[in-house]
């Protein structure tokens, strides 16, 4: 059993997932809650688990010659679907030999394009006994929202036919997965009931607002064990299909399928550096297979946070991944925007975080209690920047084209949101910071969200009220971006916020702003009474594409982040590792989190710092083949010379909605795309010699239009195609 201060290990399985359903299994296809160290597996739609238990065994069958007649599934040959009813035995029925039920050796695991997986296994204990394989297992996984289907191809160049069982056992303990986050062992699994109809086998089970049903066409369905059975003939050269389908409802479920149309456009891209495009590919994938809705606004797009444990709507989360996202289209930014606008706080309500005008933090089914002290409602707001971050998406899909009669309607949570910002910094002594109001929920309500993640720089825990630098970043951004858009849409305030954003910056010149040997940086926050949280991190390359520092105050920034303490690794570090408290496996104090490196390297290109920006692209890039190019949600933060590979963080998310649009925002900071579609500019200036050497990304979109942009080897723009109505202004010139 897991211990209950850690989270059962992610970083091993296989995923496959297509929200709101996903499956977490080993690497030969098989799932089992039950077995040592694999709490987390399962197939889990929404926040239930619907399967804990789905495991293919074979052994095998030495019925007398013809007893199959009529009964296994014929092979119809090579690559033939499998037909007919199969009378299959029991696990312990005459007619198998009393051999055990044995699983295949996993040879290959691997992502076949979104919601889909392959996974080859060897049949050792059947076929011909030579030293090459003779017999193996195909499994074809394809899920759906609600839906797993699988097909099982039973592949044989033995040189007599094989006699064969093949079993599927099959259940669902229906646990909550905070349950299994927890650490918690698997529940007695739901009682089912077998159906035998003309076309298979099937079994059922559920409770009150979850149905699950399986069906496998030819097997014998067993409930008493939980358990399909096919028994077949595989001629010498012939393969036989199986299928097995899962169907899940929920009626409870807070979340559901996202629209079928597209939700984006998919780029092309090409690079002299092929890491970059096999990046992009394969996060794509991802970022379709984590499209959702909510159940209340099914029309309404956005971006699940991650897979396993943020499955579900995350308002600071959403709203990156959407920014990211932006050069493909502005149509999920509208549905991210419209979600969160529909949940926006509208009392005091301490409970839950809740206040006029805040953009939320997460959704849930029902109350989330982590078994360690954390008590967190349906619904709830326990976060400081998913505001400021709502005000500044809204600005820029406007800049990248999102229509007035889309914006228009997002105008009065738009106001309400600026209206929070006011308060908030009253509140805060002029600074927007956070405290948790019931000691049941977050202690620290910033990006960097675990208890232990602010820290003075001798390594003592700074703790709240605190005023995070880069929540400053994004409130000084986000009172310009709302003067911009109030001024555009003929309404009053602008001149309020621009005079709001002037001050801020003075206050935070003034008070953030400290210095150790190497010179100065920014604090990573101002506790309670004021006193700078003085750590070395991240969060400082958050402020450079927010205009809040200064020509010379982004300088020193770059400067510092691109120090060995905080750039030698995969990507850049969470925290310096010279800073007290730092562990390369420490969440949030020194692991590199691949969002959190495109946020820099977007500042660090926007600000004129290419090389400290290719630096810290050239460690994603490093870290990508790692992880098959499915880009976890963090990972160790050990030297590049120091481990040849990036090392995993065991619970990471993986995939993860910011870390898959990494590859875009790197992309986009590469090509320097700043589009203003309401003034009718478009402007690009790269960062001078790209890092991925030549570059081509055919298919953007913006002003609703195609752009296709070649960049070469010197880092100049060598053709661009943008949409009719828009004056291109090109900046060729490398920068120093």
């Amino acid at each position: 059993m897991t211990s209950p201060e850690r989270q059962p290990l992610l970083h091993d399985l296989a995923v496959t997932l297509a929200a709101p359903t996903v499956v977490l299994s080993g690497p030969d296809g098989n799932l089992d809650a039950a077995s040592p160290g694999a709490g987390v597996q399962g197939l889990f739609h929404a926040d239930i688990r619907a399967l804990s238990l789905l495991r293919v065994t074979l052994r095998p069958d030495h019925a007398p010659s013809g007893e199959h007649a009529g009964k296994a599934p014929p092979p119809a040959g090579r690559d033939g679907e499998a037909e007919g009813n199969t009378e299959g035995p029991g696990a312990d029925e005459p007619g198998t030999g009393g051999e055990d039920w044995l699983p295949t050796v996993a040879v290959m695991t691997a992502t076949d394009g979104p919601g889909r997986s392959r996974f080859v296994g060897l049949a050792q204990s059947l076929g011909d006994a030579v030293p090459d394989p003779t017999v193996r297992v195909d499994r074809r996984r394809t899920v759906t929202p609600g839906r797993l289907a699988e097909r099982l191809t039973v592949r044989s160049t033995a040189t007599t036919p094989v006699h064969l069982a093949v079993r599927v056992e099959i259940a669902g303990d229906l646990v909550t997965l905070e349950h299994t986050k927890a650490g918690l062992p698997p529940r007695s699994p739901a009682e089912p009931r077998s159906e035998l109809l003309p076309g298979g086998g099937m079994l059922r089970w559920g409770n009150q607002a979850v149905a699950v049903a399986v069906s496998a066409p030819g097997a014998t369905p067993d409930a008493e064990r939980s358990t399909l059975t096919w028994t077949l003939t595989v001629k010498p050269g012939e393969n036989v299909d199986l299928h097995l389908a899962v169907e899940v409802s929920d009626t409870a479920a807070v979340v559901t399928a996202a629209d079928d149309r597209p939700t984006w456009q998919r780029p092309d891209v090409t690079a002299d550096d092929r890491r970059l495009p096999a990046l992009v590919a394969q996060s794509l994938d991802d970022l379709h297979s984590l499209r959702m809705a909510t159940a209340a606004s099914p029309g309404d797009t956005f971006l699940a946070a991650g897979v396993p444990w943020f499955f579900t709507l995350f308002g600071r989360d959403s709203l990156w991944a959407a920014r990211m996202l932006l050069p493909l289209g502005t149509d999920l930014a509208r549905g991210t925007l419209r979600t969160l606008a529909a949940r926006q706080g509208t009392r005091t309500d301490p409970a839950a975080e809740e206040e006029p005008g805040k953009i939320l933090h997460e959704v849930r089914r029902d109350l989330f209690d982590d078994g360690q002290g954390l008590r967190l409602p349906p619904v709830y707001y326990g976060t400081v920047d998913a505001t400021p971050l709502w005000i500044c998406l809204l600005h820029d899909a406007w800049r990248w084209g999102l229509p007035a009669a889309d914006v228009e309607p997002l105008l009065p949570a738009l106001t309400a949101a600026l209206g929070w910002i006011d308060a908030a910094a009253r509140a805060g002594d002029g600074f927007l910071s956070y405290i948790d109001h019931t000691g049941t929920g977050l202690a620290n309500q910033g990006w960097k969200d675990s208890g232990d993640a602010a820290r003075y720089a001798d390594g003592r825990l700074a703790e709240a009220p605190l005023a995070l630098a880069e929540v400053q970043g994004y409130a000084y951004e986000a009172a310009l971006a709302g003067a911009a858009l109030l001024d555009s849409f003929a309404l009053p305030g602008g001149e309020h916020w621009r005079t709001f954003a002037t001050g801020l910056a003075d206050r935070f010149r003034a008070r953030f702003w400290v210095a150790d040997q190497q010179g100065p940086y920014p604090a990573m926050a101002l506790d309670g009474s004021g006193r700078p949280v003085d750590s070395v991190t991240s969060n400082m390359g958050h402020l450079l594409a927010t205009g809040i520092l200064n020509a010379e105050e982004s300088a020193a920034v770059a400067a510092r982040l691109a120090a060995p303490d905080m750039s030698d690794a995969y990507g850049l570090r969470t925290m310096s590792s010279q800073s007290g408290g730092f562990g390369p496996l420490r969440y949030h104090c020194g692991t590199v989190w691949p969002h959190d490196t495109a946020i820099a390297v977007t500042g660090l290109a926007r600000t004129g710092h290419p090389r400290a920006a290719a630096r810290l692209v050239e460690g994603i890039l490093a870290a990508a083949p790692a992880f098959d190019y499915r880009l976890p949600e963090l990972w160790g933060g050990d030297a590049r010379a120091d481990t040849p590979a990036p090392v995993p963080y065991p619970a990471a998310c993986r995939p993860q909605a910011w870390s898959a649009a990494t590859a875009i925002a790197l992309m986009t900071a590469l090509t320097g795309l700043e589009p203003d579609v309401p003034a009718g500019r478009l402007r690009l200036r790269p960062t001078g010699p790209l890092p991925v050497g030549a570059l081509t990304v055919a298919g953007l979109k913006v002003a609703g239009g195609r752009l296709d942009i070649t960049i070469g080897t010197d880092g100049r723009i060598t053709s661009i195609a943008a949409p009719p109505g828009l004056v291109v202004e090109e900046h060729t010139a490398p920068r120093p």
